[in-house]
C-alpha cells in the first residue's frame, strides 16, 4: 500500500470536444510539496477543483487521507485547507471574525477557533490586524488571511492555486517563509503557480501540464539536468538578431530567439563568451540554466489566451 497522502490515477475530464485533464496520475507524499505547472489552459485549476470535490472527473480515481473523492468529500474536506486564486474572505467581517466563520464551517466550537485565532494571526503577521476588515488590508495581508483561515481546521493538507499572483516582490518572499514553515511542521501542499522562481523554492518536486497531459515530472534540478544544457548566455542589444545566425549558432548547442533577445543554450559558454568579445555593442547575461528554460522548452513560448 503506497504512504502517498493523495494518489490520483488516470483522471480525465472533457468539456465537450475538449480535453481539459488527460490520463493525469501523481501522488503527494506526507511533508511534501508538489508543484503544479503549465501555461494556461494547461488543466491546472480544474485538476485542483478535481481533487476538491467541486468538479466530478469523467474517469479516474482520486484517494486522499486513506479516502476517496468524491464518495467521501465531506470527510477529505474536513482535514483540508484551500486558498484559491481569488480571495473568497467576507469584507464585512474583520480578520478575527473571518477565522471564526470560516471554522464553523468544519464544526468547530466557537471556543476551540477563538483559541487558535492568535496563533494563527500571528503565523500570518496580521496580529495587529485582528479587527481590521479585509478592506482594509493590502493584497499581501489579504493573501496571508486566507492561508490562515485555510489552516483554521488544522489541516493535513493544503491546495493552494496560484496563491502570491499579484504580490509585490517583498509580499511574496513573506508567503514562501509561511509555506516552508508549514512543510516544515509535515504539512503537504498541492501547489498551482506561474512563478518558476515560487517553484524552484517551495517544490520537492513538480509536475509539467500541457494542453491536459503530465509531459514532465521530478524534482526541480533533476528536470533541469534531464532536459536542458547547463549554461545559458543571453544576448540582447541593437543586432543581437544578427548573431544568432553562423558562426556563433555553431558554438551553442541550441539557440532560441524571443523578441530581440537571442538565448544561446550550451554545456560549456566559454567559446561563445570569448567570440562575443568581438561585438562590444550588445549586452550579454551568462546564467546556469533554470525553471524558466525548462518551461519555455517543454510548453512553447507562444503566448495563450486564457482557456
Amino acid at each position: 500500500m503506497s504512504s502517498a497522502l493523495v494518489r490520483v490515477e488516470h483522471l480525465s475530464k472533457r468539456y465537450g470536444d475538449a480535453t481539459v485533464v488527460d490520463d493525469l496520475s501523481f501522488e503527494i507524499g506526507p511533508g511534501e510539496c508538489l508543484g503544479v505547472i503549465g501555461p494556461n489552459g494547461a488543466g491546472k485549476t480544474t485538476t485542483i477543483r478535481m481533487c476538491l470535490g467541486l468538479t466530478a472527473p469523467d474517469s479516474g480515481s482520486i484517494h486522499a487521507l486513506g479516502l476517496e473523492m468524491p464518495r467521501d468529500a465531506l470527510a477529505i474536506k474536513a482535514q483540508l485547507g484551500v486558498v484559491s486564486q481569488m480571495d473568497t474572505l467576507d469584507p464585512d467581517f474583520t480578520c478575527a471574525e473571518n477565522l471564526l466563520v470560516y471554522g464553523r464551517y468544519f464544526g468547530m466550537r466557537d471556543a476551540q477557533i477563538r483559541e487558535r485565532t492568535p496563533a494563527l494571526l500571528e503565523f500570518a503577521s496580521l496580529t495587529s490586524k485582528a479587527n481590521a476588515k479585509p478592506g482594509e488590508l493590502s493584497g499581501g495581508m489579504k493573501r496571508r488571511l486566507s492561508l490562515a483561515r485555510a489552516l483554521v481546521n488544522d489541516p493535513k493538507l493544503l491546495m493552494l492555486d496560484e496563491p502570491t499572483t499579484g504580490l509585490d516582490p517583498q509580499a511574496r518572499h513573506l508567503m514562501w517563509e509561511r509555506l516552508q514553515l508549514l512543510l516544515g511542521q509535515g504539512k503537504s501542499i498541492l501547489l498551482t503557480t506561474h512563478f518558476m522562481d515560487e517553484a524552484e523554492r517551495l517544490c520537492n518536486r513538480l509536475l509539467v501540464l500541457d494542453h491536459g497531459r503530465k509531459i514532465a515530472e521530478g524534482t526541480p534540478r533533476n528536470l533541469i539536468a534531464e532536459h536542458l544544457e547547463p549554461d545559458v548566455v543571453e544576448v540582447f542589444g541593437v543586432g543581437a538578431l544578427a548573431v544568432a545566425e553562423e558562426p556563433l549558432r555553431a558554438l551553442a548547442s541550441r539557440v532560441e530567439v524571443s523578441g530581440e533577445t537571442v538565448f544561446f543554450y550550451t554545456g560549456n559558454a566559454a567559446a561563445l563568451l570569448q567570440a562575443l568579445q568581438a561585438h562590444p555593442q550588445l549586452r550579454t547575461l551568462h546564467r546556469p540554466a533554470n525553471l524558466e528554460d525548462l518551461f519555455l522548452k517543454l510548453t512553447g513560448r507562444q503566448i495563450r489566451e486564457e482557456a
